[in-house]
């Protein structure tokens, strides 16, 4: 496992809360473990420790963090480890690598809870629990930056100004919902420049999605009352808003105003959807997160779901690591923890078992919640009906996945297998060029381990070699970058870096081309296999496996392993085509002016208002650039030089 070095961790107003240079001390010694010399370390750090609330960090001998734990005595906590005969393996094995440790002392145990969870996300410790699936979730943001407000997915940090309604478990909710309220509100989707250059409106118009206010075919005042609406309908007040539309209905029919009746039935049916998608009974309940937890063989599951306004607006199960030999109010206390690292929290937090460290993980939520966050375990009527069916989903969810790492642990054994590994490979790198008769030019990597694709490790290269369709070369390219950066940054092959197995699409040429550039690199021990479509690809699915020493292989049609296989080249393909069209379009938008140093997109959009092309700025005398407006007679002349090298 790669794990980042250690180092100050980069908080909000650390200076006020937290104080890491009041106490660091290290002790190093010899790299194996070594039970006597990590309980020495940790006696030197107990001489000097505050009777203060704070959180400590374990380190190994090269500074690597080994745990993040917290404590409302400092002093007392890490004085435990010392106490050998009382800790479990775990710990133990954890202590005989501590060779240094880090302090950090705060004000109170509930800040002391934030930043143990901001530190573990930050550096992976091998002895926390880990939340594995820790992308960040989806908003929906209605803006408030504009006369007529935007209705908009949003992921990131909250900076835009406006009203966010989340979190929501996947994109594919989040955007089922815009869908669903761009017809129920007919509220504009599209962003600012866009809604300013409309002369007529666009397909959502017809499509009886949007308002069109960028043509005026709604007022503000009617436009204000569609957003007031809305914002009562994510807010939970669904039903008020449904009456109020019915009653539009009903005088509209009663006016014998049949086409505004019809729009407002159209509204009234998206309400219906909108509500009808919820899976998951929760009248009644209000805001609330629910998380309910299962355990089998020492595999954990969490399920949770995410209650707003009363509407169920998704769920999902979360599998965190490191978990063995923990108790479960532990691993669940840390989860949450992370977990709320990056989500704001609501003011109900319901579970299906108590938390000794409940008050305290309350008391540090309150501040992100904007205020009193409750946490409790419901014991009858709707909220209890909820828990039960989150915790047969939580077990479901655990069973599938158990059900599926199975599959994958006899695939992996397979692979290994097939093409001649010493061991079932952790890391694999897949790697493919995209281009179009050499233009545009890009090399892609993606990562896949036992449990699937490692998404946050892809990476891409613009291919710097000639403008060729040569795609030997652009091979051999990518993979001296790769490599050659590889051995720079990491040689002992210690961080996690390297790959166990490298899959090339392409045939006997791109695996010459590659077996090359490694050999060039001194680098022989890098197993490596070359996929390429087989003679009757398209009709039977073959595909033929070339090894480094020219041997090929074929597997059934019907294989598992070959479908695995070809889901990694796929991988790759959808990678590299993707970036190379992204690349495209820059490359097809991009202006000469971009060339010149100093010339931003305002100044570049100056010069080519008063010009008209690029070629006519590059005509035009250092007289005619001066009298451009909103260009200076410094950057006049930057650009005059840029054409003019000779004066």
């Amino acid at each position: 496992m790669a794990r980042t070095p250690a180092g100050t961790p980069a908080t909000p107003n650390g200076a006020e809360r937290f104080n890491e240079d009041k106490a660091t001390y290290a002790v190093r010694g010899g790299d194996q473990p070594d039970l006597e010399r990590g309980v020495e370390t940790i006696r030197d750090t107990v001489r000097t420790l505050p009777a203060r609330p704070g959180v400590y960090r374990m380190c190994d001998v090269r500074g690597d963090v080994l745990y993040v734990g917290k404590a409302r005595v400092l002093k007392n906590r890490v004085a435990n480890y010392t106490q050998v005969d009382r800790l479990p393996n775990r710990l133990r094995r954890m202590v005989s690598q501590t060779r240094s440790m880090t302090i950090v002392t705060t004000n109170s145990e509930a800040e002391a809870l934030l930043l143990e969870a901001q530190l573990i996300k930050r550096y992976r410790p091998p002895y926390n629990v880990l939340l594995r699936d820790d992308k960040s979730f989806p908003f929906i943001l209605l803006r408030a930056d504009h006369a007529f407000p935007r209705l908009t997915k949003h992921r990131g940090a909250r900076k835009a100004k406006g009203n966010y309604y989340g979190p929501f478990a996947s994109a594919g909710s989040v955007n089922t919902t815009i869908n669903a309220l761009q017809k129920l509100f007919l509220l504009r989707s599209c962003n600012d420049g866009f809604m300013s250059r409309r002369d007529r409106p666009c397909l959502l118009y017809q499509i009886k999605r949007c308002s069109a206010p960028c043509v005026d075919r709604i007022s503000e005042a009617d436009y204000a009352e569609l957003v007031r609406q809305a914002k009562d309908f994510l807010g939970g007040r669904s039903g008020a808003v449904q009456r109020e539309i019915e009653a539009e209905m009903t005088q509209a029919a009663e006016a014998l105003d049949f086409e505004r009746a019809a729009r407002l039935r159209d509204r009234l049916r998206a309400a219906t959807f909108i509500q009808g998608s919820q899976a998951i009974n929760a009248e009644g309940v209000g805001n609330a997160d629910v998380f309910a937890m299962a355990n089998t063989g020492g595999q954990v599951g969490i399920q949770a779901f995410f209650i707003r306004g009363g509407q169920n607006w998704g769920h999902r199960a979360f599998f965190p690591s490191h978990t063995d030999g923990l108790d479960d109010s532990e691993v669940l206390t840390s989860f949450l923890a992370q977990f709320y690292e990056e989500v704001p929290p609501p003011r109900l937090i319901l579970l299906d078992r108590e938390l000794p460290e409940a008050d305290l993980l309350a008391e540090a939520l309150h501040g992100a919640a904007g205020g009193k966050v409750e946490i409790s375990v419901p014991q009858r009527g709707d909220r209890r009906r909820l828990m039960e069916q989150a915790s047969r989903n939580a077990t479901e969810a655990l069973e599938r996945r158990l059900a599926e790492s199975g599959t994958k642990a006899r695939t992996n054994r397979d692979l290994a297998e097939f093409l001649e590994l010493s061991e079932v490979p952790q890391r694999i790198e897949i790697y493919d060029n995209s281009h179009i008769q050499g233009t545009n030019a890009l090399g892609a990597m993606v990562v896949a381990g036992p449990e699937g694709f490692l998404k946050g490790q892809y990476r891409k290269w613009n291919i710097k070699v000639a403008q060729t369709n040569d795609d030997f070369a652009m091979m051999r390219e990518v993979f001296q970058r790769r490599f050659a950066r590889a051995q720079e940054e990491d040689p002992e092959r210690e961080n996690g870096t390297w790959p166990d197995l490298v899959l090339i699409d392409g045939g006997k040429g791109q695996m010459s081309a590659v077996r090359e550039t490694l050999d060039e690199l001194g680098i022989e021990d890098v197993p490596l296999i070359a996929i390429a479509k087989g003679p009757h690809h398209g009709r039977e699915g073959r595909e033929v496996f070339h090894f480094p020493d020219g041997r090929e292989k074929m597997l059934p049609v019907n294989s598992p392993l070959l479908f695995h296989l070809q889901r990694l080249r796929d991988e790759v393909h959808r990678f590299a085509i993707g970036a190379h069209r992204e690349k495209r379009s820059r490359a097809i938008t991009a202006s000469p002016l971009d060339e010149i140093a100093g010339i931003g997109p305002a100044r570049k959009r100056a010069l080519l208002l008063h010009f008209g092309t690029a070629g006519k700025v590059r005509a035009a005398s250092l007289e005619d650039l001066q009298r451009a407006p909103g260009v200076s007679s410094a950057v006049a002349q930057t650009v005059y030089d840029f054409y003019h090298p000779a004066g």
